[in-house]
């Protein structure tokens, strides 16, 4: 079962699945790694991530949020405050 449904989202299991999408080493996706400038993802590629993660973990994206999804650990954030919303 997905994590979908609770509001623990698992950090590593995150880490494996935008490492996976993105094609790089899980080892490169640190909490602090910048997607842009230490990892060098596209526009293109954040967008297909988005899209994989919003089906997912069944979330939805504003366009205001995007630029705030600038490493793992805020990506990890967002969807947290996300699924703990949806149990309110």
């Amino acid at each position: 079962m997905s994590n979908s449904g609770t509001a623990v989202l698992d950090r590593e299991e995150l880490r494996a699945l935008v490492a996976d999408e993105l094609e790089l080493d899980v080892e490169e996706v640190t909490d602090t790694a910048e997607f842009a400038a230490d990892l060098g993802v596209d526009s293109l590629s954040a967008m297909e991530v988005i899209v994989v993660l919003q089906k997912k973990y069944r979330v939805k994206f504003s366009e205001d949020e995007l630029p705030e999804v600038t490493s793992l650990g805020a990506l990890y954030e967002l969807i947290s405050g996300k699924l703990r919303a949806v149990l309110r």
